[in-house]
Parts: structure tokens; C-alpha cells; sequence
């Protein structure tokens, strides 16, 4: 039998696996829209907070301004990906460009990173130098602040929050939040005590709030963008499940990544007992993986011999 009986690249023509193959994102353009709008939002009044926390002397009023002014280039990345997302794939990039979600989200936690460390810095120069601290202006910047940031967060909250690169912005405008609360008390403590080392002390407490959301962000995404397994697959799962499939004697070189973490997608070779077994193979197996895995597109090459056209047949260990 010669070899283009044996090798399947493609998915069958059978209606039960017309799927779609051009990776187009599920990003809707209701999260589109909530992004751009919470980039106005975080852009305008990052302005004012920024200027507020220099006249007061607030540490924790710069610094959050510091971090809305990272949440806007953070939101503007966003829907760049949004948008680099929804272009076609061309001939240079044959999956399109899904994964720039993935990596905005990846930078995303970089900037969270880096804010969260200047925030240190600056605090431990605020307890060798203090300064003085207007409570009144800074109180009232900060409740407009803690505002703003509450109707963002509601806006991007009604999103799709399994999407990463929305999930990343949501992270940076629940520090924001968090930033906000910590101006309010420090004014409060400020205005009943005079006691100004408050300021950088809930700075410091902030900044470490965030250095936990920017982990899980770069944890993830860089997961992502190193093939890693996408978040609920169960490899075991699948190698046992398309091994039971009727016809199927071994498979091997089997991988399980994703473009983003929510669009899983799967290359594996079947070895098969007989030639003439082929379509039917090949038609349980994607039925197996749409229904019992929701993996979409997947690439299932079928040979009648072990290692027939190569691989890495002997590396089953090495993919569970």
C-alpha cells in the first residue's frame, strides 16, 4: 500500500468535523468595547491623581497613579491584542495573530512587576526622608480615585473573564482598587494623627498585593507561550481515550498545547491494525476529542506501522 493510504494530515470531509481552521479568537467585541472604554476612564484620571499626589506629597497617591498610568498602557495593549487578534492568518503566520493576546497579557504582568517594585523603592526612601503630607486634597483625589476605579472594574468585570489578556487587565484595575483604599486610610490616619510614615507603609502593603496578581499573570501566560498543556487538559486522559478507539493498536508523539488557554489544540499519530480501518478511525477520534475534551482542531496522522513516517515514537514517557 503506498504511504498516502496511511497518512491522514487532514481533517475528514465526514460532517461530523467541519470545524473552523483559521484560529479565529473568541474575543467579542462586547470585551473590545469594555476595554477601550476602561482605557479612557483609567487615561483621564490618571492625569489628576498624578497631579494630586505631587501637590499633596502622597506617596500612595503617586504610586497609584503610577499604576493607572501602567493600567492604560496596559488597556491600550489590550485592545491592540483584541484587534491584532481578529486579523486573518496570512501566509507568514498561518495561525493569525490569537497569540499577541498572550503575550500583551505577558508584558501586562512585566509592568505589573515593575510598578510593584518602584513602589518598594519608594517607600523605604519615604521612611529614611519623610515629607509632609496634605490629607484633605489627598482624601478627596483618593474616594474620586477609588470611584473611577470601581466603575472600570465593573466594566471590565461583565467581560469574558476566561479570556487572559482581559483577565490581566482585570488584575491591574483590582490593584488600582486596592491603591485607592490604602490612599483613603492613610489620609484618615494622616488627618487624626499626623503620623506620615502611614503613607508608604500601606504603599509597601499595596505593592505586595500586586506582586501577587503580576505572578499569576506572567505564571500563566508564560505557560502559554511555552506550549505548556492549557489549564483543565488531562493528557492521560486522551492518550487512554484515543488508544480505546476501536481500530487503534498504539499511538505515539502526542502534544497538547494551545494559542491561548481557552483554544487547546492537539497533533498525535495512530498506528492502526488495518488500512481500510482508516476513515472510521479517524472519524471516533475526532467525534472523542470535540465532545469529551471541547479540543476543536486537532491534527491526527494515521499509520499502519509504528515510526512510518517518523516522530518521536519512542518518547511516549516524555508525553503523558
Amino acid at each position: 500500500m503506498a504511504s498516502h493510504d496511511h497518512v491522514h494530515h487532514d481533517h475528514p470531509h465526514d460532517h461530523a468535523h467541519r470545524h473552523d481552521h483559521d484560529h479565529v479568537p473568541t474575543v467579542t467585541a462586547d470585551s473590545a468595547r469594555r476595554v477601550k472604554l476602561a482605557m479612557f476612564l483609567t487615561a483621564g484620571f490618571m492625569l489628576a491623581e498624578a497631579v494630586g499626589g505631587w501637590l499633596s506629597g502622597s506617596l500612595a497617591l503617586l504610586a497609584d497613579a503610577g499604576h493607572m498610568f501602567s493600567d492604560s498602557f496596559s488597556l491600550g495593549l489590550a485592545l491592540c491584542a483584541f484587534v491584532m487578534g481578529d486579523k486573518a492568518p496570512d501566509k507568514l503566520r498561518t495561525f493569525g495573530y490569537q497569540r499577541f493576546q498572550v503575550l500583551a497579557a505577558f508584558i501586562n504582568g512585566l509592568t505589573l512587576l515593575g510598578i510593584a517594585v518602584w513602589i518598594f523603592i519608594a517607600a523605604i526612601q519615604r521612611f529614611a526622608q519623610p515629607v509632609a503630607v496634605l490629607a484633605g486634597p489627598m482624601m478627596i483625589i483618593a474616594v474620586l480615585g477609588l470611584l473611577v476605579n470601581l466603575m472600570v472594574f465593573k466594566i471590565l468585570h461583565g467581560g469574558d473573564r476566561e479570556n487572559l489578556n482581559l483577565r490581566g487587565a482585570l488584575m491591574h484595575v483590582m490593584g488600582d482598587l486596592l491603591g485607592s483604599v490604602a490612599a483613603i486610610a492613610a489620609s484618615v490616619v494622616i488627618m487624626l494623627s499626623g503620623w506620615t510614615p502611614i503613607d508608604p507603609l500601606l504603599s509597601m502593603l499595596a505593592a505586595a498585593l500586586i506582586l501577587r496578581a503580576a505572578w499569576k499573570i506572567l505564571r500563566r501566560s508564560a505557560h502559554t507561550l511555552l506550549e505548556g498543556t492549557p489549564e483543565g487538559i488531562d493528557v492521560a486522559q486522551i492518550r487512554q481515550t484515543l488508544s480505546e478507539v476501536e481500530g487503534v493498536k498504539s499511538l505515539h508523539d502526542m502534544h497538547v498545547w494551545g494559542l491561548t488557554p481557552q483554544d487547546p489544540l492537539l497533533s498525535a499519530h495512530l498506528v492502526i491494525e488495518r488500512p481500510d480501518l482508516h476513515d472510521k478511525v479517524i472519524e471516533r477520534a475526532y467525534r472523542l476529542l470535540q465532545e469529551r475534551f471541547d479540543i476543536q482542531h486537532a491534527t491526527l496522522q494515521v499509520e499502519t506501522q509504528d515510526c512510518l513516517t517518523g516522530g518521536d515514537c519512542h518518547a511516549a514517557a516524555l508525553h503523558p
